[in-house]
Order: C-alpha cells, then structure tokens, then sequence
C-alpha cells in the first residue's frame, strides 16, 4: 500500500504545485480586522481560497468563523489533523522576484508563505487526497487545518479551540525534520523603568544584554541540558510605553527549568519592574510514543534517512494545541529560510513533504497502530 500512495502523490503533484503557486500569490499579512475578516481581508481570502481548492479535491469543508477552518474526510468523533497556516509575515525587501509572484527557477518556488506555511499545509491537503483517491479506509476523521493567525498570536487557535475540540494526534508541518518530539518553553518578559532612571535602564540593558553571549550567563540563568541544549534569550526591542522605558525579550528554554525560577533569578540582578508578556509551557511527548514513532516511521520510508526524533527552540502551534508535535518541512540543513526575503522551497521537496505526510495520515489511521 505505502508504493500505491507515493505513486498516487506523484500523479498529483503538478496540480499540487499550481495551487500551491496560486496560494502563495495571495498577500496574506495581517491587516485591520472587520466584522467578518478578524485577520484582515487578505487573510480571509486565502482561508476562502484554500477551502474552495478543498471541496474541488472533494472534501467537506468547514469555515470557523474566519479564524480557522478545515477540509475533513470521515466522520468519526475522533479526529487526527494537520494543521498549518496561511498567514505570512510583511515581505520585506530585497527580492529578485515579486513577493507574491510564486516564480519558479531552477525547480525552487520563490515567494513569501511558500515554505512558512502555504506550500506545506498544501501539500497535506493533497496527502489526503492521495488516501481519498485510494479509498483508503479511515478509522478517525482526518482534518487539515487551515490557520489563520500563526505569526502574530494564536489568536486564531485560541478561537477554534472554544469551538471545536482538540484533535486525538497530529502534527503541524511549520518547523523541520525529523519530527520534533520537544519544544523549548517561551517566556515573553518587559523591564520598565521611570523616565528618570535612563542612566541606570540603559547601563543595565548593556551590562547584561547587548553584545553579551545569548545564553543568559550574565542574569545566572544559563541553564542547559542533554535533551534540549542551552537556554536562549532573544528577540530584543526597545521602546517607550506610558511614560516608562522598556525593554523586552524572549528565554526559549529547556524543559528541565522552571518560568518562575527564571525570573526569580532574573529579579537578583535587575531592579526594575518585570512584567511577562507572554509565557508557553515546553512541549513534551516521549520518544517511543505512538505519535513520535508512527511521524519517525513514515519519514525514514520515504526518505531513507535517519528520522531519530529532534528537539526545537522554536515555537509552533503544538505551545497551544493538545496532542500534536512539529513534523517539516525543511530537511536537514536547511535553515533561515521562511522569514527573510527570496523565501523558497524546492519543487522536489514539496513532492516529498506529501509523500511523508501521506503515510504519516495513513499510519495514524491504521487499526494496528492503536
């Protein structure tokens, strides 16, 4: 059966590259919310896109609200997902081709969501066209998930999650391979301080952030582990709000530690006040779970490669949606990619994303692995 499903995604893929193209050049930042569009119209015009090009596949589909929405096949109460994103954060510039133009040179497609997160969310949706196509059996419903507010808060999740239960198993294909069994937890924190303490704001910001090593050695936070690494403090910025001087950051950090030790600490060295601005529990699943190792199996068919299970410092849907782990799509190596200009992702690679995702919904359904 798995030669059956990888031949059927490779009679599918030059119509899964031309609405992945499609998707891509749809400009779906963020933008000011309307009663029906809470993301801003270009968002919704890719959720309506994506559902329309679901129910040609021949799925059913359902639009919550305009926050998420889903093509399904199967109507067990219980249901394993796929869940991405068709929000894109702003293009920026210095592309060699329009940020939403969906150009292919060299058997790469270059645009802005192609790899974070259309072209893989896509390439779902046509795993499980593949097992429609088959009329493989289904014993759980199977959703993919269509997000709408990945990039700037989760707002979107939050949403479907008061509306719809959560899923048995899944994965979201947002991060890389193999698949990811652990993330780090995300701790959001803002040091403010009056308008007439400047001098001792700005000697503690250099004493201990600026041109410091980012493993949090300076605030005695730098705590690591075998599974995870080191701690890591980034995303700095620097702004004024309600007459105060503020500084924020973010500690990515290893599951062995605890948030309110890491302020404790932080709070010895810093005097000023401390608020978090947001805080996301580590993400945890064993390795010899029926998830970790059904994800590691399908993988390793496909690609012959090693799939042992690999950790994360970044932050993906499963900080927020029960029982699911990270799964692609960018191979090893491959790094740096979604954010910055000329994003792109290999046509090869989009093909074998659907293979390993094909198997991945096929092996989660099968009566055997439960």
């Amino acid at each position: 059966m798995e030669e059956l499903i990888l031949s059927k995604i490779d009679e599918l893929k030059d119509q899964m590259i031309q609405d992945i193209i499609q998707m891509v050049q749809i400009k779906s930042i963020e933008s000011e919310a309307s009663l029906d569009a809470p993301y801003g119209q270009g968002v919704k015009e890719a959720l309506n896109q994506a559902l329309m090009m679901s129910q040609r596949l021949g799925f059913k589909t359902k639009n919550v609200d305009n926050h998420m929405g889903y093509a399904y096949l199967g109507d067990s109460d219980e249901y394993i997902c796929a869940i991405g994103h068709l929000d894109v954060v702003p293009e920026g510039e210095g592309w060699k081709y329009p940020p939403y133009g969906g150009n292919i040179d060299q058997g790469m497609i270059y645009g802005r969501g192609v790899l974070d997160n259309k072209g893989p969310i896509m390439t779902c949706l046509y795993a499980l066209k593949a097992l429609k196509d088959l009329n493989i059996p289904m014993k759980h419903q199977v959703r993919i998930i269509f997000g709408c507010d990945e990039e700037t808060g989760f707002e979107d999740l939050k949403y479907y999650l008061n509306h719809e239960k959560p899923p048995y198993l899944g994965f979201t294909p947002d991060c890389k391979y193999p698949v990811v069994y652990a993330e780090r937890g995300r701790l959001g924190l803002r040091i403010l301080a009056p308008l007439d303490k400047l001098d001792a704001f700005f000697e503690m910001v250099n004493t201990y952030f600026l041109n410091k090593k980012n493993n949090g050695e300076t605030l005695g936070i730098d705590y690591k582990d075998d599974e995870f690494g080191m701690l890591e403090i980034r995303q700095y910025a620097l702004h004024y709000e309600e007459n105060k001087a503020c500084f924020d950051f973010a500690i990515s950090y290893p599951a062995s530690v605890q948030a309110e030790d890491l302020i404790d600490k932080i709070k010895e060295k810093i005097h000023f006040d401390i608020k978090i601005t947001g805080h996301y529990l580590p993400v945890y699943f064993p390795k010899e779970s029926k998830l970790v190792k059904t994800l590691q199996k399908a993988y390793e068919y496909v690609t012959d490669l090693d799939g042992t299970p690999v950790t994360t410092t970044g932050g993906t849907y499963a900080k927020l949606m029960p029982n699911i782990v990270p799964f692609g799509p960018s191979f090893p190596g491959q790094k740096g990619i979604g954010h910055l200009p000329n994003e792109w992702m290999k046509i090869d690679d989009l093909i074998t994303n659907a293979k390993i995702y094909a198997l991945s919904l096929y092996y989660l359904n099968r009566e055997e692995e439960s």
